[in-house]
Order: structure tokens, then C-alpha cells, then sequence
């Protein structure tokens, strides 16, 4: 049976709940304009599942209208009682580069109590490429908590300031080598002197994943 927005339809407006996920997930194989169009109401569903597969949507789908899903990403980051659809909303907001709502990631990371959400702007935050973010993620970096700190190194890497470096290098000897793994990857986006001569004490370091890495990106 061919999808159509029909078919789609009739699966998103079912009272099953498995029909209306399978709904959204076919929302992929419609031309992109139809299916935003079809999920904007989604994002403000009853069920909080449908408002997440919704919200993550838009990552992609709000290329059609970046006002409206500025105006419904800002709204579920605000206002929406579950903290994963708050994520994905600050997820969506870097994916479709929304700087105008930098401030609106700042203000949310620094009300917050949740460590997901906070995970989630810090980790948008290289995607979104607003060079404000640069403050926010070095916050991250001195916050103890090895995610946030995880998440700010990779942010910093694609953010591609070169201030970074500075702030990256002392990780070059944390305990987690999952740290030191991103390290890799960020200081190889980064580049410069300072950046290659880390790089080069990470080739020789005991864990291969991150030896290789290193190794790669000296190349």
C-alpha cells in the first residue's frame, strides 16, 4: 500500500497509539512541505511521546518555515511540563540554526535544575555556530559534571573559535577517556600549533580509539 498524506493522516488521527507513531515516522516519505505542514499540530499533542517524535522532527522539517518553528521550538522549550521535549526542542534549535533563540538557550540553561536539558542546549550549541555560545560552553567545561563537559568539548570544536584551545588542552590528561576521545576530535577541527602539539601527546596515549584519532587528525 503506497503512502500518501492521506494514509498518513488517517494513522495520525487514529486513537492507537502505535498507529499515530507509525504515522509520524512515515511523515518522512512525504514531500517535506506536506509533512510540516501535517506535524505542526503534533508538537502540541496530549501525549508527551507524540510531542517528542514531533519536536525532533522539526530538526528537518522546519527548513520550510523557520518562523513557525521558532515560534513552537521556543514555546515547547518554555512551556512544555516534560523535560526530553524540552530537549529535543533545544536539539531542533541548533539543527535548524536558529541564532535569533541563542538567548533563549542561555535562559533555559541556567534555569534549569535538569542535567538532560542542559546536556541538550550545550550539544546544540556547536551546531547551532553562534559565537555568543562561547561563554556558555566554557561554563560547561568548569561545571564538574563529565556529560556536560563531554558535550561542551565537542560544541567547542565545531564552534571553531580558537580561544578554545587554551581551555581544551588540560584535558588532554583527564581519567575518562571518553573525554579524551572528543578532545581528539575537537582540537582536529581547532587545528593551530598548540592544537597539533596536544594531538601529538594523545597519539601515544593507552587507549587505541583515541591513539588513532589523534593520530588521524595529525595527518
Amino acid at each position: 500500500m503506497s503512502i500518501t498524506p492521506e494514509s498518513v493522516q488517517q494513522l495520525l488521527n487514529s486513537e492507537d497509539y502505535g498507529d499515530r507513531i507509525r504515522g509520524i515516522n512515515q511523515l518522512r516519505q512525504l514531500d517535506s512541505q506536506v509533512a510540516f505542514e501535517m506535524i505542526k499540530p503534533l508538537v502540541n499533542d496530549n501525549n508527551a511521546r507524540i510531542r517528542y517524535a514531533a519536536v525532533s522532527q522539526l530538526d528537518t522539517l522546519g527548513k520550510h518555515d523557520l518562523e513557525t518553528s521558532l515560534e513552537l521550538l521556543r514555546d515547547r522549550l518554555y512551556n512544555d511540563p516534560e523535560i526530553d521535549v524540552k530537549a529535543a526542542a533545544a536539539d531542533a534549535i541548533g539543527g535548524l540554526k536558529l541564532t535569533i533563540a541563542y538567548e533563549d538557550l542561555d535562559r533555559s540553561y541556567h534555569q534549569t535544575p535538569d542535567w538532560l536539558l542542559q546536556f541538550s542546549i550545550i550539544a546544540a550549541l556547536g551546531e547551532l555556530g553562534d559565537p555568543r555560545g562561547f561563554d556558555l560552553l566554557k561554563e560547561a567545561l568548569e561545571s564538574g559534571n563529565n556529560l556536560l563537559v563531554t558535550a561542551a568539548i565537542s560544541s567547542l570544536g565545531e564552534l571553531g573559535d580558537s580561544r578554545a584551545v587554551a581551555l581544551l588542552i588540560p584535558f588532554a590528561t583527564d581519567e575518562d577517556w571518553q573525554v579524551r576521545h572528543r578532545l581528539a576530535q575537537a582540537l582536529g577541527r581547532l587545528g593551530g600549533d598548540q592544537a597539533r602539539a596536544t594531538l601529538q601527546q594523545l597519539a601515544t596515549d593507552s587507549v587505541e580509539l583515541v591513539a588513532r584519532e589523534a593520530t588521524n587528525n595529525l595527518g
